[in-house]
């Protein structure tokens, strides 16, 4: 598999969080805080930057990048004229540590990991609404959360639980509020981190962070490795993962590690991700 996977742009910084935009381009962050839009063809601009370090990069309707950022430890949104918004800090109890990915639901509302630090069990997800107005939603994965994403009808958040190596499904209950997580597969021997949904609405693609390496969940819970790379060379620390092209069936592989975004035909088509309409 490892043959398949080809480069689409080696020259980035570090990036973490991959996300598509429907107008053709690919987002992915960067070290210093750099906001990428990267066409089909490689070519890469520099939409913004917060000047910190960018980890998950999820976008609205308009393109407007909400990004995950560890340094300033704050969610910041990047519009594309460049400008640069401090949406939330947390809250006054629970102040961002380890802001880390965020998914929308169709309200508008973004679920925001942060997975607090490492070997200290104290991660929790956060609720933020449009306004940013933001409230702690679970602290029951506390084992440092990190990828996330919605399931299809919207009632619940999977979230990949790096420290526990496992998947977990959050129920959404009535008012949005979370509900008890329950074990969709567990990883052992690898530091899970992101995680995209195929269109069957079940089939899992989880990125880990150690080893290299790209698995496969299918509805009964079997595991199977997509990509798995020793030398760390054409997949190197591939912690997220987002499917993209008009069709949904191409994935585009971070390289936290490294410099670049590839691409590999998994044989698998994306579940398309919300993306609302924000005033």
């Amino acid at each position: 598999m490892l043959d398949r996977i080809r480069v689409l742009n080696g020259k980035l910084d570090h990036p973490e969080g991959v996300a598509w935009s429907p107008g053709g381009a690919i987002y992915a962050g960067g070290e210093a805080g750099q906001v990428y839009r990267i066409t089909l063809d490689g070519n890469a601009v520099v939409v913004g930057t917060t000047e910190g370090f960018a980890y998950g990069v999820t976008l609205d309707g308009d393109d407007r990048a909400y990004v995950c950022d560890f340094a300033r430890a704050q969610l910041c949104r990047v519009s594309p004229d460049g400008s640069v918004t401090t949406v939330t800090d947390g809250t006054p109890e629970r102040p961002m540590r380890v802001p880390n990915f965020s998914a929308f639901d169709d309200d508008g509302t973004l679920f925001v990991t942060d997975s607090g630090a490492w070997g200290n069990d104290a991660g929790i997800v956060y609720a933020v609404r449009p306004d940013g107005d933001t409230r702690v939603w679970s602290d029951a994965v506390p084992r440092f959360p990190n990828g996330c994403c919605l399931t299809p009808d919207g009632g619940a958040l999977l979230v990949v639980e790096s420290a526990a190596r496992r998947v977990v499904r959050v129920p959404i209950g009535p008012g949005g509020n979370a509900g008890a997580p329950s074990t969709v597969v567990e990883l052992p021997g690898s530091q899970p981190d992101g995680i995209a949904l195929a269109a069957d609405g079940e089939t899992l693609v989880v990125g880990c962070y150690r080893p290299d390496r790209l698995y496969v969940v299918d509805p009964a819970g079997r595991i199977d490795v997509l990509a798995d790379d020793p030398d760390g060379v054409s997949l190197n620390q591939p912690t997220n993962v987002a499917f993209v092209g008009d069709d949904l069936t191409t994935l585009a592989i971070s390289s936290l590690g490294g410099w670049s975004i590839s691409l590999l035909d998994a044989g698998l088509a994306g579940l398309p991700l919300r993306r609302p309409r924000l005033t």
